[in-house]
């Protein structure tokens, strides 16, 4: 796992992609060149395309020519991300292949490949944003180029929010501040170019405020430009207005101004005109959660049969326990659901089947499993909201050419409603009742009684909705939430039982130390490492 490439290697290539250096000299393999964006409507309409389909690339960055089972773009980071969280796990038989996420090994650290991967596909995927902006001019009158402008911003701020979530640096109780330079990266989010402001060369991490006006500035040329366009995105793997909106909320959230993200989550859920899914939509055997065709879906990821992650590795491979192939269908490193998450989500709630039901407990036998017998194979705890392309088991092409979520209008329920609990803790309580009796099951009985018991269910109640959908990881880091992993009976695999007091020290990512070679501009400004510093409590 640790970092291979030399600097004699990496001068040809490796300045030129990262997001604050060269960036403009190389791109992708599956980009095209700005020569043939200029003056090229199917140039434009290409470099649109490129944006979701880079997000699903099957290796960012090979070690030796060889693509490592967990490298596959933005999927790998979403997956990565529940692995980090507190209710969400995969079980260790010798096929886990983020076990480096999940038990926040030395592989994380700023001089190995997982840091590596990550912050270049970040990096690569701005940059195929950017080249498309590039290409139109600002000022375009032509409703077609002023609608593809729209969805590249969209795109981009949501890969720049991820981002300033994943690195910037919040206090914990076990990594400092300092970094191994002696100096304090709070506040600090990620490099941004921006033409003719900063020099590529030496561009310092943009501060937490400059982020946060940059990102709401770029969302609100967009939504603007959608309005003045009056063209709505073609398909859902591109992002559309009401998005814009629903990343605005997370930017707003992000930066606890809930006021404003209760505003901009209620405009993403208006102006989307969606409903949430229904029980019968949630639990399909066949079409659950692998299609973005229900209006609930905003914005998706489609994988295509003739993917390269259709095959043995990808999202299908891990997330999918009912399959007949790859690492969770096959090999049993299924997703897996922290037995005290599962116990406290109430029995009433069918959301609670799409977990393998403990034999004896009231629900066994009552999920609805799309084969019984693979069901009965799986572990206790399994999930099996994500399911095989059209209920087929047995042909990757179909198996795994599924949609994956990328904003749901569930989300900005929530989103809504916490954010109100911030403010009036009335009108918080009310929004949290409404969508659970009214979408979710009418039973439900709200157990807070202040402020802090109510945001605490907010949350509880959106884990359980968004589970496996990796966001859970930048609530915990927000609220400042404890993990707690280690406890009589956990079903978390030795190595990875940690207990933190608040947000854990891993939810801020290192990046790639070799950024520093090529950008002065954050040299001596890298993040604190992690690998290695927490304990796992094995014999709890």
């Amino acid at each position: 796992m640790k970092y291979i490439f030399r600097p004699a290697l990496l001068c040809a290539v490796a300045a030129s992609m990262m997001l604050s250096s060269c960036i403009d000299e190389t791109e992708p393999t599956n980009q095209v060149t700005q020569e043939q964006l200029n003056g090229s409507d199917k140039g434009l309409e290409a470099m649109l395309k490129a944006m979701p389909a880079y997000m699903k690339t099957y290796g960012v960055w090979p070690i030796n020519r060889e693509v490592q089972p967990y490298d596959f773009a933005y999927p790998s980071t979403m997956i990565a991300r529940n692995f980090m969280a507190g209710d969400c796990f995969q079980p260790y038989n010798g096929r886990q292949f983020f076990y480096y996420y999940q038990s926040v090994t030395k592989s994380m650290d700023d001089e190995y490949f997982c840091s590596q991967l990550n912050w270049y596909f970040y990096n690569f995927e701005v940059r195929t944003c950017e080249s498309l902006i590039a290409a139109i001019d600002a000022n375009t009158e032509d409703p077609a180029k002023q609608s593809q402008l729209a969805q590249a911003k969209t795109y981009r701020a949501a890969m720049l929010i991820d981002m300033a979530r994943t690195y910037e640096y919040l206090p914990s109780d076990n990594i400092s501040p300092i970094n191994k330079s002696g100096n304090n990266i709070t506040g600090l989010t990620v490099p941004v170019t921006i033409d003719g402001v900063t020099d590529p060369d030496n561009n310092p991490r943009m501060k937490h405020d400059d982020m946060r006006n940059y990102l709401l500035g770029q969302l609100d040329e967009a939504i603007a430009l959608f309005k003045k366009s009056g063209i709505a995105p073609a398909s859902k793997d591109l992002p559309s207005e009401a998005v814009a909106h629903g990343i605005k909320a997370r930017v707003y959230m992000w930066d606890e101004d809930y006021v404003n993200a209760a505003k901009e989550a209620d405009l993403a859920i208006t102006t989307s005109g969606a409903t949430p899914l229904t029980r019968a939509q949630f639990t399909d055997p066949k079409t659950g959660f692998n299609d973005m065709t229900p209006s609930a879906w905003l914005w998706g990821l489609q994988i295509e049969s003739n993917d390269d992650v259709v095959y043995w590795t990808g999202w299908g491979s891990f997330m999918i326990a009912e399959s007949d192939y790859g690492y969770s269908g096959k090999h049993a490193c299924s997703p897996t659901a922290d037995k005290n998450f599962y116990e406290s989500i109430s029995d009433n709630d069918w959301r609670k089947l799409l977990f393998k039901a403990p034999k004896g407990s009231a629900l066994s036998g009552q999920e609805p499993f799309l084969n019984a017998a693979k069901g009965a194979q799986l572990a206790p705890y399994v999930s099996i909201k994500f399911r095989c392309g059209q209920g087929v088991t047995n042909d990757p092409t179909v198996t795994n050419a599924v949609a994956i979520p990328l904003m749901r209008v569930e989300e900005m329920y929530f989103i809504k409603a916490e954010a109100l609990a911030h403010t009036n803790y009335a009108q918080g309580k009310a929004a949290l009742e409404n969508f659970m009796k009214n979408y979710r099951y009418a039973e439900y009985v709200n157990p807070a009684n202040d402020q802090a018991s109510l945001i605490e269910e907010i949350f509880k109640q959106k884990s359980i909705e968004l589970w496996g959908e990796g966001q859970t990881f930048f609530d915990i880091k927000r609220l400042n939430i404890s993990v707690t992993r280690a406890y009589p009976g956990t079903n978390w695999p030795q190595g990875s039982r940690f207990n933190t007091v608040g947000r854990p020290g891993w939810t801020t990512w290192p990046f790639v130390d070799y950024e520093a070679n090529f950008n002065k501009g954050v040299e001596g400004w890298l993040n604190p490492n992690i690998g290695n510093k927490f304990t796992s409590l094995d014999n709890i």
